[in-house]
């Protein structure tokens, strides 16, 4: 029974028998102990490592058969295992098989590194490719990668690049990942143009999201203290957390669509509208809110941290330093905006993170679509807690100057309106 199930299951999954069939028919029969063509899991990893083969026991064993103290696998489950992840594997093949010949090749696999911020040597390429190459054509084809990975519990695009990664850990270092480095290949990818990409979608929502914010801002501050009473560090951050979140839900849809351009390939989206009409049509509505969850966890201590704190910094010169003046002045407005916004980032970077995640997992082929918490585990997992950090660095060196100059505007604006302050 077993070898015709095993000689039924590979011609369909390859189109030929692997050279291993013999072997893996012979285990599982020397295996098959407890009878009903069932094998103990424990003493089936063995067998299978010592042919060289891993076998991830949480990814294959879904819903084992019990017996006593015995895990038991049955020949169709470990079928369907082969079947289902042959359907993935192939995808990943395809994705990193850019040029379509059929093979992959070191130049591929130093460009699919390249797009997660890490550049490696061509030997380190070729290292990759001959632990996998057969036939020593310093290639992979689609019958030596699925040699290689049928039971390597790693499947998508990015749990290859992270095993290839811990595979060569003494030279692929993430450190290699840096802004000078990423703005050289983005503009080798789609030149100077693309260091602007999704720009035109920022544009358009930054200005209803800040007059939302300030304007609810205003409102809330008033809802939360009496005629005459002065406002309270904690009425600012609940007004400033309320504004934020209130913003935040009527813009978000277009957070989307900014974030999809920005990591979109040159091409992909032909503007604004190509782009949400796209999001729309594959992935439904659904999808403009994708990452909604961790977003407004996140600007919830952001906004009320960075508009209660500015405030206090403000009201903190004109108490101690204005002499006859209420304006604090440029350079004095600029400097309580860059450290207000900075310990508001620092308090909810890690939401902002996964949030930009959430919504641009979609567009990596193969790649499971994580909720928050699948979001934080493998980002801590493989990463550790400065993986939570990670790209704050350049997100500082645009979000400062940005807050700073926005803030001058608001108060200038405030002045020109004639808006008074609590």
């Amino acid at each position: 029974m077993l070898r015709r199930a095993w000689g039924f299951l590979l011609p369909t999954l390859a189109g030929q028998e692997y050279d291993s069939d013999r072997h893996f028919d012979e285990l599982f029969r020397k295996l098959n102990r407890h009878g009903r063509g069932m094998v103990d899991i424990k003493e089936l990893q063995k067998g299978l490592e010592s042919m060289g083969i891993p076998l991830g026991q949480d990814k294959v064993i879904e819903q084992p058969v019990t017996n006593g103290k015995r895990k038991l696998l049955t020949l169709g489950t470990f079928i369907q295992y082969l079947r289902d992840n042959e359907k993935t594997m192939k995808m990943t093949f395809k994705s990193l098989d850019k040029n379509n010949d059929g093979v992959i090749d070191a130049s591929e696999i130093i460009y699919a590194f390249k797009l997660i911020g890490i550049n490696i040597p061509k030997k380190e390429a070729d290292k990759i490719l001959a632990s996998m190459d057969i036939d020593g054509s310093m290639t992979v084809d689609w019958t030596e990668w699925r040699k290689y990975f049928l039971l390597e519990p790693v499947k998508t695009v990015e749990e290859v690049l992270h095993y290839w990664n811990r595979f060569t850990a003494h030279s692929l270092d993430t450190k290699n990942m840096n802004i000078i480095s990423r703005l050289i290949e983005m503009v080798k990818e789609g030149g100077i143009i693309s260091l602007w990409r999704g720009n035109g979608a920022t544009v358009l929502k930054i200005a209803p999201e800040t007059a939302v914010k300030v304007w609810s801002y205003e409102q809330y501050k008033k809802l939360l203290t009496e005629e005459g009473q002065k406002i309270g560090t904690f009425e600012r951050f609940i007004s400033g957390s309320m504004a934020g979140a209130t913003a935040q839900t009527f813009i978000y849809p277009m957070e989307v669509v900014k974030t999809r351009l920005a990591v979109g390939k040159t091409g992909q989206y032909s503007g604004i509208y190509d782009c949400a009409k796209k999001i729309l049509k594959y992935e439904g509505f659904g999808a403009f809110y994708k990452g909604y969850v961790p977003n407004l966890l996140g600007i919830i201590p952001y906004a009320g941290i960075d508009l209660a704190v500015y405030e206090l910094l403000k009201s903190y010169w004109l108490d101690n330093f204005a002499k006859d003046s209420v304006n604090p002045g440029v350079t004095v407005l600029l400097g309580c905006g860059a450290l207000s916004s900075t310990c508001g980032q620092l308090a909810s970077y890690p939401l902002a993170l996964v949030r930009t995640r959430m919504q641009a997992q979609a567009m990596v082929e193969g790649s499971p679509q994580l909720n928050m918490v699948g979001l934080f585990q493998r980002i801590i997992s493989k990463e550790g807690i400065p993986g939570l950090y990670r790209g704050i660095t350049p997100n500082f060196m645009k979000v400062l100057p940005a807050v700073g100059i926005s803030y001058v505007v608001y108060e200038n604006m405030k002045q020109t309106l004639g808006v008074n302050q609590k």
